[in-house]
């Protein structure tokens, strides 16, 4: 048995305890809203920084899906997000038997990515990179879900394909999701609207000259950021 394979789940957790910051830990509960009543009610924070997950994720890439899904489950978010970028990190080199299980774990277990940078971290590197010559089904599932971090992978998935230059389900769930009553997925619509933009400003436009005016106001801004800003002034005044 080499090193790698014989890594487990409890390895991570003893370095994300040695890593673990109280104060850090406050200021994340505070900032991804885990208080009552807040969107990320009830998560619980260990407090390490970012950068030092990805460094842990990436000296523990190798680690046996079997022991990636019990951090996956932790009740500490930090543990599931090293568990989100040790399968993103996997995805692109596995086998496709590996992919499928990939997929499989992820969306078997899509309560626990609960919260936008869980979301936004993993969902174009697994979901939408497993999807990518098959059958988009699953992401019209998602935004039919009553859960927001759902509809949120399902237009962050498309993210991979946009940086292809393929926007079409990027446009087809923006529609979609265009009535959708939470602010987390306003944003991040108006953000894959406006990495089409960065690509292609006219298929932008031609997206949101007969739907801007019905926008949320939030989806549309984070839309238009990047457009010279007399053409933005022009759709927010309503006059595109």
């Amino acid at each position: 048995m080499n090193e790698m394979s014989a890594m487990c789940a409890a390895d991570v957790q003893r370095e994300l305890e040695r890593l673990a910051d109280p104060d850090k830990a406050t200021q994340l509960a505070r900032y991804f809203q885990a208080v009552p009543g807040g969107y990320g009610e009830g998560d619980r924070f260990r407090g390490v920084r970012v950068p030092e997950l990805r460094k842990l994720a990436r000296r523990f890439r190798a680690l046996p899906l079997d022991e990636v899904t019990p951090l996956l489950t932790s009740p500490w978010h930090e543990d599931r997000m090293v568990a989100l970028l040790v399968m993103a990190l996997q995805f692109p080199r596995a086998t496709e038997a590996h992919r499928e299980r990939l997929f499989g774990t992820y969306m078997g277990h899509l309560r626990f990515v609960n919260n936008w940078d869980l979301v936004d971290t993993s969902a174009e590197h697994v979901v939408g990179a497993f999807l990518r010559d098959r059958d988009k089904a699953p992401l019209d599932a998602l935004a039919g879900s009553q859960d927001v971090w759902e509809r949120r992978v399902a237009v962050l998935a498309t993210f991979g394909y946009i940086k292809a230059g393929a926007f079409d389900e990027t446009l087809r769930l923006a529609d979609r999701l265009l009535g959708d009553p939470h602010d987390l997925v306003h944003k991040a619509v108006g953000w894959m609207l406006r990495e089409v933009g960065q690509r292609d400003r006219d298929r932008l436009e031609a997206f949101l000259r007969p739907r801007y005016a019905r926008m949320p106001r939030t989806m549309l801004r984070y839309a238009i950021e990047k457009l010279p800003e007399e053409r933005r002034q022009d759709y927010l005044k309503g006059r595109a």
